[in-house]
Order: structure tokens, then sequence, then C-alpha cells
């Protein structure tokens, strides 16, 4: 058998591609005896082979690397001075050392998960620090001393966000960990987010829009949930892109897709729960009525026929976790006030069933629903129903 460092020096040599390179790795980590699988190895869903962890001794791996930081950490914070950012910078350049011991040679998974947001957390401190250097931050940051920073916060937002961006886009050239489309994501959201919000205070500041009276916040700020819903919705289109350029989920960017599934979740479930059950977000109220709860139902059976459909349920269990612990909040703090059935206890019960009944026969639903409902011009297009 062929090892990783042979691998990597065909790739260099240029006999094979990078995409090459990952189809035979996972070629090669699977079992090509038909009958020494199981029949749930057989009809394992592909999102099932998202490459996280690369067995027990990437796991031995990644912790000898929390305890090798963890103690380098306490070391370097005794010797220098407080807020240095040398910590950060040494940091930064032993998460990219070990990576190309790690990552590069060994390719072990979670070992470079880790290492690579050990060294985005580094470069965000870097940058903080820079921030703060450069800019004269207030020590305490409230509403007024924001206001206040309008001057710069352009450029404080480029620089955080797009350092940010910078640093995930280099290291993923150098050592592909998919984990990093994740960060680019949530930095690229929240320089959207930052820049809706700079439009509407200009706005308000030059008396095109009147500024928003006490009791108007709440819906103020539930309009403001259209920036990460249309964010979420950019992230989702772009993992649902990469997933139909690998269908089998045998290169890099299929794991890319995971993560971006994993971001865009959240940024689609919660501003369509509120917005689609006029949930006040200033204050918490979040029991929805009947028919609000009703408009949940539908909102959930549409986010498993889509997981379902691309095959991922990296979309599917944030959202019925989001789902579930919203209600879970809501019984608990309710449940002395109230003698009846909630209608949000519908909504968990429908949850809990999802979960099992998914967990128990994924490709079987995805066989009995998907295939039937769909043309098969589209199912060309997904990933493959397993038979």
């Amino acid at each position: 058998m062929i090892d990783e460092a042979t691998l990597d020096r065909a790739v260099t040599a240029g006999i094979l591609n990078a995409g090459q390179r990952e189809a035979l790795m996972a070629l090669a980590s699977q079992n090509t005896d038909p009958a020494s699988r199981s029949d749930d190895t057989a009809t394992m869903s592909v999102d099932d082979q998202m490459r996280l962890v690369g067995g027990g001794n990437d796991i031995f791996v990644t912790v000898g690397i929390v305890l090798l930081f963890s103690g380098a950490l306490f070391a370097l914070q005794a010797v220098l001075p407080s807020n240095s950012m040398m910590l950060a910078g040494l940091l930064a350049a032993a998460s990219w050392g070990v990576a190309e011991i790690v990552t590069r040679q060994k390719r072990m998974r979670l070992s470079s998960t880790l290492l690579a947001l050990a060294f985005i957390a580094s470069a965000l401190a870097l940058l903080s620090d820079f921030i703060g250097t450069r800019f004269s931050l207030p020590d305490t940051i409230n509403a007024f001393s924001l206001l206040a920073l309008r001057g710069d916060a352009i450029p404080i937002g480029l620089t955080l966000g797009g350092g940010v961006i910078a640093a995930a886009t280099l290291y993923f050239v150098r050592f592909k960990v998919p984990v990093l489309a994740a960060i680019v994501a949530i930095a690229s959201t929240g320089l959207a987010f930052l820049a809706a919000m700079l439009v509407l205070y200009d706005q308000m500041v030059s008396g095109s829009i009147a500024a928003p009276a006490p009791d108007q916040l709440a819906e103020v700020l539930s309009s403001a949930l259209i920036v990460p819903l249309l964010c979420g919705a950019v992230i989702f289109a772009v993992a649902v892109f990469l997933d139909m350029h690998d269908r089998e989920r045998q290169t890099v960017w299929s794991d890319c897709a995971f993560w971006l599934h994993v971001v865009s979740a959240p940024l689609l479930v919660h501003p369509l729960f509120i917005l689609a059950t006029g949930q006040d977000v200033l204050a918490g109220r979040i029991e929805p009525g009947m028919g609000a709860s009703i408009l949940l139902g539908v909102m959930i059976a549409v986010f498993v026929l889509v997981a379902l459909a691309i095959d991922r349920r990296s979309l599917l269990a944030p959202t019925l976790a989001y789902f579930g612990s919203v209600g879970i909040y809501y019984l608990v703090n309710g449940a002395a006030n109230s003698t009846g059935i909630p209608p949000f206890a519908l909504i968990l019960v429908t949850i809990g069933a999802i979960v099992i009944l998914f967990g128990a026969g994924w490709q079987r639903i995805r066989r009995l629903i998907i295939r039937p409902l769909l043309p098969t011009s589209l199912l060309n297009r997904l990933p493959p129903i397993k038979a």
C-alpha cells in the first residue's frame, strides 16, 4: 500500500493533483471487501464520512498538542509582559510549525483542526492588540464609546475581519484544513453586519430616516435579522455548490461544505424563527401561538426535506438543536404558570421523534422520500442515494 508521504511527493512532482490524492486516500481508507462490511456501513450516509478524526493516534496527538500549548502559554505569560503581541506571535508560529509535521506530513485530521483554530485565535489576538494600540480604544466599551468610534469603524472592521479572512486563507492554502471555511464564513458575516449597521447609523445621523422610538426597537432589531439571514443563504448556496461538484464526498471541498452547512444553519434558523413567529426579541418572549406553532412545524419540515435532499445532517442537527433548546427553555420557565399543554411541546415531541427516526434510518428515509419527490435530472446532481 502506498503511504501518504509517497502520495504527497506524487502531488509535488505533478503526477497527481490534490483532488486525485484525496480520492486515493479515501479509497484506501474504505474496506473493499463487500462481504466484510455490515449493513450499516454499506448504507452509511456520505455525510457520515466527514473526515474529522483520523483514529486513536490522532486523538493521542491532539491531547499532546493541548498539553504542549497550554504549558507554553503559561510559561510565556510568566516571562513576557502582559498583553504582549509577542506571545500571540509565538503561538501562531508554533501552530504553523507543528502543522508542518502533523498536517502536511501525517495528515492527522483532529489535530490539524485544533492547530488551525489555535493559529486563527493567535492571529485574532494579534489583530486585537494592533487595533487597541493603533486606534486608542477606550478601556470600557459601551454604546456611547462605540458611537464615538464611527470614524474608525470601517478600518477597525476591515483590519479585524479582513485580517482573520486573510490569515485563514493563507493557512488553508498551505494546509487545506476544512474548518477554516467556517472561520471565513463567520468573519464575512461579521463584516456584512457591520456594513449594514453603519449604513443605518449614517442614515439616521443624516436625517434620511428617523431614529426609532423605544417602543419600535423590537421591530428594528427584528428587521436587522435580514442581514444574517441573507448571509446564511449565501453560505448555504456556496456549500451546496461544493457538494454538487463532489457528489461522492471524496475531496477536501466536501469537508469545507460540511463546516459551511454548520455555520449556515443557525444563520438561517434564528432569523426565520423570529420573523415567522413574530417573537419579541427585546422582551425575550419565545412562546408562539397556535398559528405560529403550525408555521414552525412547516419550517422544520422544509429543513428536513432540504437536509435529506443534499444528504447533510450537518444542516439538520443545528436546526433541531435550536428549536429543541428554545422549546426546553420555554417549558422550564412556563411550567409553573401553565396547566395545559403548551403549543411548543408539540414541536418538541416532533423534534425528538425526527431525531430518533432519522438516526436509525437516514438513507432508507432518503430513498423513500427524496427519490420519488425529485426529478431524475436533479437527483443526478445530488449525492447518490444508497440502495
